[in-house]
């Protein structure tokens, strides 16, 4: 079983568990718009490995174990959207990317990616320097930010 396919189902039944309550084949095939076969089969793959429980007709419901792999997935993958916000790209590209990128980042890139949302995301107003980098990467401009060594002029 693929990592990244183990994360993206668990990920999703996670999602539509919090929403929804409970997890049908058809749901999940809707979400990643495949056939609802395949989803019985992958189904019994993740029931089989303890990752779920599953009873044809009825449905499935994360296990602790789907559950802690579900939730660390969905954390990187909003840390990760959260960041490619932050840099000015728009929500779709970013989620799109978050969802490649969030299965091959290190755990040491991972921790540090969030320290830095959470920095940016906590400071009181957005800083200087994020609005300095948007200026620059719309214009090409490096503006003064006043740190010695740092102003360079185009």
């Amino acid at each position: 079983m693929k990592k990244k396919t183990l994360e993206d189902y668990l990920e999703m039944i996670y999602i539509l568990q919090q929403k929804t309550g409970e997890v049908r084949t058809n749901d999940v095939a809707e979400g990643f718009g495949i056939n609802p076969a395949s989803v019985t089969e992958f189904f019994q793959k993740l029931h089989q490995e303890g990752y779920i429980t599953y009873k044809k007709y009825s449905g499935v419901k994360l296990t602790r174990k789907g559950k802690v792999v579900a939730m660390a997935t969905k954390n990187r993958h909003d840390t990760l959207k959260n960041f490619f916000t932050i840099l000015g790209i728009n929500e779709t590209y970013a989620d799109q990317d978050a969802c490649r990128i969030e299965h091959v980042v290190t755990p040491q890139t991972m921790d540090r990616l969030t320290k830095f949302v959470e920095f940016v995301q906590h400071a009181e107003k957005p800083p200087q320097w994020l609005d300095r980098f948007k200026q620059y990467y719309e214009t090409g401009t490096f503006l003064s930010s006043g740190i010695k060594g740092r102003s360079k002029q185009k």
